[in-house]
């Protein structure tokens, strides 16, 4: 006889969501989405809310003025409490070394049917004017353009030595169904066109919108190519990170694969060599790096180049019925920087654990460090052997993560997390004459900062026409053998309970009081 299966004896596995529509629907469930049905203008009211509601919840639109057959969603990144919950993570330690396990651990795609594939629902071949089919934004008033920046690319197979590409590049539709592609220095698809230049046959690729939001995050993941060279699946690393394979499928008029659960794809090929301004102010005074556009990531305005080319053969897209949704990204806002961090402090930690392992306990990158600008080292040295391997880790992170400024080491008893904390950690315990360490002078740095562009001088800023002026590393650890000569007081905050002293609410008032770090060493008792 069949022995019976006790409830208590079943193992409830939740599955999580994969479809950006599928996350959506959970994120409203669980209470972490606000939506409204008020038309919104892409023209400045989208990044304006969204900067009002800076690192809140999830945003949905869904009704976007001159745009009856789309809805927009922003801020899908912007709470770090949200993004550990989406994925299952425990915690913001528990998410990078998750994060690193499955860059080492990718899940294979899978590839699907055209006949079935959502994205491939309605395919409109040679569109004339690509900007129907998209929501491009305009971010701010400086920008005399709107733009089109939250396409994710995929590039497959020999053109990323077999493996698969996700990223971020920003575009503006000005000749119909030809875009500018503007391609950030050093980056994985620019090892792509710089490897394909001279050939007769540009590059095919699609670029994908509404996706599932493990490859979003894997889009953000840029220069750590130490850990994630060209040839790595960053496609199959999403799927690790999401738990299943990520669902591709073969593009309908060029040799590219595309995310099958996108909500609209944009079909086509890169042009290196056939390049253009990207507004029409920078063409018409015929000069790059002068005029301003798209925010960048370090927090300044962003400049118009001329840049190669993205040539649309096809749009691919859900049913308009369904009102497909474009993720809106803004520009230095916490969805974007988390969007950019989360994966590269992974990338980070597992450099760091491959030069000597056990020794790095986090890697963060605070907003104030801005993406890929800096980073956070929390390390613990397990005794006098391990006295030094801060520094060789500040070293190869300054060297390997191209745009890193600024890196800074500090030991364990220092929360990574608080700003205050560090700022505390740098006064205190950093030797100007031993403790900066600059090993890379006149290296490569990244062309979006203006403190470099301004190296150009009065030429025009350009990737080529600009240096890096070195990165800077901070040893702030407490050297070994030294811990009791820098131990901080702990109160006896266990000992006593204010609510024995005081009632409710006047603690209530005090607590209101207590920001910022005063707060957080507060529960420590620091």
């Amino acid at each position: 006889m069949q022995k019976a299966v006790r409830k208590k004896d079943l193992k409830v596995v939740q599955q999580r969501p994969t479809t950006l529509r599928d996350t959506l629907e959970w994120l409203k469930a669980e209470g972490d989405l606000i939506e409204t049905d008020k038309p919104v203008n892409p023209h400045l009211e989208v990044t304006g809310l969204q900067k009002h509601l800076d690192g809140a919840c999830p945003m949905l639109f869904n009704k976007v003025k001159g745009k009856p057959n789309h809805r927009l969603v922003t801020n899908l990144f912007g709470d770090m409490n949200v993004i550990n919950k989406m994925f299952g993570w425990t915690d913001d330690a528990d998410r990078t070394r998750k994060l690193a396990h499955a860059i080492t651990h990718p899940i294979k795609p899978q590839e699907i049917m055209q006949s079935v594939a959502p994205c491939q629902e309605v395919v409109i071949k040679d569109p004339k004017d690509v900007n129907e089919f998209m929501v491009p934004i305009r971010h701010t008033t400086f920008e005399p353009e709107a733009t089109v920046g939250s396409g994710i690319r995929c590039v497959t197979g020999d053109y990323f030595d077999g493996g698969s590409d996700l990223g971020y590049n920003r575009m503006n539709f000005r000749w119909g169904n030809v875009g500018t592609f503007q391609i950030s220095p050093g980056s994985h698809m620019w090892q792509v066109v710089n490897k394909h230049y001279k050939e007769d046959q540009p590059v095919p690729i699609t670029m994908c919108f509404g996706v599932p939001p493990a490859c979003t995050l894997l889009a953000g993941a840029a220069f750590g190519y130490a850990i994630m060279p060209q040839g790595c699946d960053e496609v199959g690393i999403a799927g690790a990170v999401q738990g299943s394979p990520i669902r591709i499928v073969k593009a309908r008029t060029v040799d590219a694969y595309a995310l099958a659960d996108a909500e609209i794809v944009l079909e086509g090929y890169v042009n290196p060599r056939d390049r253009r301004f990207e507004t029409k102010e920078s063409e018409d005074s015929g000069v790059q790096g002068r005029h301003h556009f798209h925010p960048e990531w370090a927090g300044y305005m962003g400049k118009a180049y001329k840049a190669p080319t993205f040539h649309v053969t096809a749009v691919t897209m859900r049913k308009p019925a369904s009102k497909p949704i474009v993720f809106a990204l803004g520009v230095h806002m916490l969805d974007e920087h988390n969007i950019d961090t989360t994966v590269r402090e992974a990338t980070i930690f597992e450099l760091c654990n491959r030069l000597q392992p056990g020794i790095i306990q986090d890697v963060v990158i605070p907003y104030s460090m801005t993406d890929w600008g800096g980073c956070i080292l929390q390390v613990k040295k397990r005794n006098q052997i391990d006295e030094g391997w801060q520094r060789n880790f500040l070293g190869a992170v300054l060297s390997c993560s191209q745009g890193m400024r600024l890196a800074i080491a500090v030991s364990e008893d220092v929360d990574p997390y608080s700003m205050d904390d560090v700022m505390w950690c740098l006064t205190t315990r950093v030797n100007p004459q031993t403790d900066l360490l600059n090993p890379i002078p006149g290296g490569r740095g990244q062309t979006f900062m203006p403190a470099e562009r301004m190296t150009a001088g009065g030429q025009q800023w350009t990737a080529s026409n600009t240096r890096f002026e070195g990165g800077l590393g901070i040893d702030a650890t407490v050297p070994f053998g030294y811990e009791e000569d820098f131990l901080r007081p702990v109160y006896p905050i266990e000992k006593v309970k204010p609510e024995d002293f005081f009632s409710k609410k006047d603690i209530d008032n005090a607590k209101s009081r207590m920001v910022g770090w005063v707060n957080s060493l507060s529960k420590t008792g620091r």
